[in-house]
C-alpha cells in the first residue's frame, strides 16, 4: 500500500544515483542521514487525509539540512512538533556546512518564520497537521566550493530535468495519498513545480509568498501577507 515512507524511500534512491557537476561540490540528502527524525516527523503527522498541501523548495543549510524535516528550524521541530533524533552526517562534508543535528545553534529563519505562524495561530502542532501537511519538492541541498548555497533551478539544464522527474513522481504519489483539496507552494519555485507536476491531477495549485529573510517583501510582515495569500485561496484559519 502506497504511503509517505514508501514514497520517501523511492524518492531518497532515486535522487542518491544523480549525479551533479560544478559548481556544485557538495550534495546533503537528509532523508539518509537524518532518515530518524524525517521518519519520526512522517508517523506523527504524515498519515490520513489533509486538506492543504504545502510544498516548500529544498531543505536549507539550518532547517531540513539539520533536523530532517521541512523548513526544520531546531527549536521548532524538537519544541513544537516534539520530533528528536540521531542524526548522522552526509559522505561528503563542507566544513562551512557542517551538520550538528539537533545541537546545531544556529536558526533557521525560514521555519521560524513559517512553524511559528503556526503555532500562534493553530496552537498544538497536532491542531495544525490535521488540516495542513509540509513536504520539500527537493529533498537535496547542493553547496558550493565557497559553502554558497545553489538552489535547485539553477542545475544545469539535464540534470535539473532528471532531479525534477524524481521529485514529480513523489509529489504526485504524495498527493495520492494525501487527497488534498489544494496544493500551495510556498514561493514562485515550488508552485510552478507543483503546477508543471499536477497538471493532469485536477487538484487546484496556488502560491503563498516564501518566509525567507532574504526576501525584502517577506521582511514586511509575512505573517499578514501569507495569511492574505490563503484566503484569497479559499483557505479559513482560525
Amino acid at each position: 500500500m502506497l504511503d509517505l515512507f514508501a514514497i520517501t524511500e523511492e524518492l531518497r534512491r532515486s535522487v542518491d544515483s544523480l549525479a551533479f557537476s560544478e559548481p556544485v561540490a557538495y550534495v546533503y540528502n537528509p532523508l539518509d542521514y537524518a532518515a530518524e527524525p524525517h521518519g519520526a516527523y512522517l508517523e506523527r503527522f504524515g498519515r490520513g487525509r489533509r486538506e492543504v498541501l504545502l510544498v516548500g523548495m529544498n531543505p536549507g543549510p539550518f532547517g531540513m539540512v539539520q533536523t530532517g524535516v521541512p523548513f526544520g528550524d531546531v527549536g521548532m521541530v524538537r519544541d513544537w512538533m516534539g520530533i528528536d533524533g540521531a542524526v548522522g552526517r552526509p559522505p561528503r562534508e563542507h566544513p562551512k556546512r557542517p551538520v550538528q543535528g539537533f545541537a546545531c545553534p544556529r536558526g533557521e529563519g525560514s521555519g521560524r518564520r513559517l512553524w511559528g505562524w503556526a503555532r500562534e495561530r493553530f496552537g498544538p502542532a497536532e491542531d495544525f497537521f490535521a488540516r495542513f501537511y509540509v513536504a520539500n519538492y527537493c529533498p537535496l541541498a547542493f553547496f558550493e566550493e565557497s559553502g554558497a548555497n545553489r538552489t535547485p533551478d539553477k542545475l544545469p539544464k539535464a540534470e535539473r530535468e532528471a532531479l525534477f522527474a524524481a521529485c514529480d513522481r513523489a509529489l504526485v504519489d504524495t498527493v495520492e495519498v494525501l487527497e488534498p483539496e489544494l496544493v500551495v507552494g510556498i514561493g514562485r519555485f515550488a508552485e510552478r513545480r507543483a503546477a508543471a507536476a499536477l497538471q493532469d491531477r485536477g487538484v487546484p495549485v496556488g502560491m503563498v509568498l516564501h518566509p525567507s529573510p532574504a526576501s525584502p517583501k517577506a521582511n514586511q510582515g509575512w505573517v499578514e501577507q501569507a495569511e492574505r495569500d490563503l484566503g484569497d485561496l479559499g483557505v479559513a484559519l482560525p
